[in-house]
């Protein structure tokens, strides 16, 4: 965080923190809750949130860009919900600290898409090299067998293949969104992509889960509240205050403070381990980030994080 500057280091600092308790909650909140009833819920109180500050903000007009609305269809159900409901359900396999850290190589692979993809933003050898640390990182930590969970000794693929899902749809995304969605305001982005995932997230839920809520208690619904209000929409509308008074680049550096937040609320709070393997594939993803961010700024709109 060295590069930051000092006065968003604070902010950058509560956003990372923000973002990475809600992967500690979320992950306590499985327990009484299906991972996509969990999300669905959670999107539908976001969605009133975003509603309020419409409402309160005056000088706010709701969106009714049909063309943003088309895109938003996109962005909300591959960029938003199908991210979120994927890494979530890791949660199941992997502690908070773990997916946390895989989470974190999501800028790398959005990177490597867009040298495929966006004309000018061809890989040269830094890029390679940040991207091929990070990417080489969480590959260590999948091959290690690591979940970090204190009663599983052998972690299943399962779960790192569901956050690969909703890095690959999110960072495409990304992609996405900084071709088409350059010249709209980042907070209607932002409420037409949730809007659109909380309507496909909340019909799989009508149609294959249901809504008994029977077995769940008062910290079940607290779990809930926090990564609805706290963990996804202020963490939004931080993000969304960084990147206005300080840049893209500053709100992106938060990278580096999600992991360590989610590592250490694992820990004290669910009893969560960390080896040495995981340190190591950690330091190696960071280190990755770290030279794409120091020599290449952060340049798409606010994407709402996976979780």
């Amino acid at each position: 965080l060295g590069f930051v500057d000092s006065q968003a280091l604070l902010y950058v600092i509560l956003l990372g923190i923000l973002w990475g308790s809600n992967l500690v909650v979320v992950r306590f909140g499985l327990g009484q809750f299906n991972p996509v009833q969990f999300v669905g819920l959670r999107l539908l109180l976001a969605s009133l949130a975003h509603v309020a500050v419409y409402l309160v903000d005056r000088r706010r007009q709701w969106p009714t860009d049909r063309r943003l609305w088309g895109h938003g269809l996109l962005m909300g159900t591959l960029g938003t919900a199908v991210p979120m409901v994927s890494t979530i359900s890791a949660l199941e396999y992997l502690s908070s600290g773990m997916t946390a850290v895989f989470v974190t190589t999501a800028p790398a692979v959005t990177v490597l898409l867009a040298h495929f993809f966006l004309p000018d933003e061809s890989l040269d050898r830094r890029k390679g090299l940040g991207v091929l640390l990070a990417l080489g990182g969480a590959l260590l930590l999948a091959l290690s067998g690591e979940s970090g969970l204190p009663d599983v000794s052998q972690a299943s693929p399962v779960g790192a293949l569901l956050v690969l899902i909703g890095i690959l749809f999110g960072s495409a995304m990304a992609i996405y969104a900084r071709r088409y969605l350059r010249d709209y305001n980042a907070f209607d982005v932002a409420t037409v992509r949730v809007f659109i995932a909380t309507l496909a997230v909340n019909l799989l839920v009508a149609v294959f889960i249901g809504y008994d809520l029977s077995g769940v208690d008062g910290r079940g619904y607290l779990t809930l509240v926090y990564a609805a209000l706290f963990g996804a929409f202020a963490g939004l509308v931080l993000e969304y205050w960084i990147v206005h008074h300080f840049g893209a680049t500053a709100a992106a550096m938060t990278a580096y403070v999600i992991p360590i937040a989610a590592t250490l609320g694992g820990t004290l709070f669910l009893g969560e381990q960390v080896t040495g393997r995981m340190l190591i594939g950690m330091a190696l993803i960071i280190l990755g980030i770290a030279i794409l961010h120091r020599r290449y700024p952060v340049k798409e709109e606010i994407i709402p994080p996976l979780s």
